[in-house]
């Protein structure tokens, strides 16, 4: 039909509509920017413009976060200060660096990370599912030990016992009695990354280079108790509003929600 008529094909599927002004626009985009701690760049903030239904370029959205210096925290190099001692258990790497999981907590995955809290180190645990990249358990604390580790899992909602294996790398907080005792009460397999190999835990990794990026380096803490409330508020945010690039664009609680409706 377009061709006897003499109509362009994109004439005939164009769908008119109201285009956003450029004030409003850079609005919207200065709103998303910072409700999601400054962390979003021009990939995700198109996924959120489209979500209140404006179709608008990449391109468009970095210019419009130039002109207002808007710059992602994603450009704040990351370093570690000290290394650890290390885990010479003859546990084998069962997860194998199957990262893509179609089961809930079937992997649980999990690392440490240090944080200042005014002039002394403190340390961060979280727990994380491979199904979906939700934060089911963290915690917060001075010493970097199992009982970090033990406070994470108090955390989580539900049976302990639904978690089939805790994955980790070699650190040696994760291998004494305590750990032990908790895996062994709850029956949780364990798989350990292969010695000085950190891409065995590559999601833990990128996670806690995530959280350095958008949280702990934005804050200035003045307490323990200061970092567990603005921890778990992080933690909030991550799994119920913060999309992600390996999730299709949805937030841990959606891809579940979502998963759970395919089953049904």
């Amino acid at each position: 039909m377009c061709d006897v008529l003499q109509i362009a094909r994109s004439t005939f599927y164009y769908e008119a509509k109201e285009q956003v002004n450029e004030y409003d626009l850079t609005e919207f985009v200065a709103e998303i920017f910072h409700k999601n701690r400054r962390a979003y760049g021009t990939c995700k903030i198109k996924v959120k413009l489209h979500e209140r239904g404006f179709v608008v370029s990449r391109r468009r959205i970095g210019r419009i976060m130039k002109e207002k210096g808007l710059v992602s925290t994603y450009t704040v190099a990351q370093y570690r200060p000290h290394q650890t001692a290390c885990n010479e258990a003859t546990t084998t790497n069962v997860l194998n660096r199957e990262f893509e999981q179609t089961e809930a907590k079937r992997f649980v995955v999990s690392d440490l990370t240090y944080v200042k809290v005014q002039d002394r180190w403190h340390y961060i645990c979280v727990l994380m599912d491979l199904f979906n990249r939700e934060i089911i358990g963290h915690s917060a604390g001075p010493n970097k030990d199992a009982a970090l580790i033990s406070r994470a899992f108090a955390t989580v909602q539900g049976d302990l016992r639904q978690i089939q294996w805790f994955h980790t790398d070699r650190g040696s907080e994760f291998k004494n009695q305590k750990m032990d005792e908790l895996l062994k009460t709850f029956k949780i397999g364990r798989s350990l990354s292969m010695k000085g190999c950190p891409y065995d835990n590559a999601v833990a990794e990128a996670t806690y280079k995530i959280m350095k990026t958008e949280f702990v380096n934005q804050m200035n803490f003045q307490s323990l108790r200061h970092l567990e409330l603005e921890l778990s508020d992080y933690v909030n945010w991550f799994n119920n509003h913060r999309i992600h690039g390996t999730l299709g664009y949805m937030t841990p609680i959606q891809y579940r929600y979502e998963a759970l409706k395919k089953v049904v």
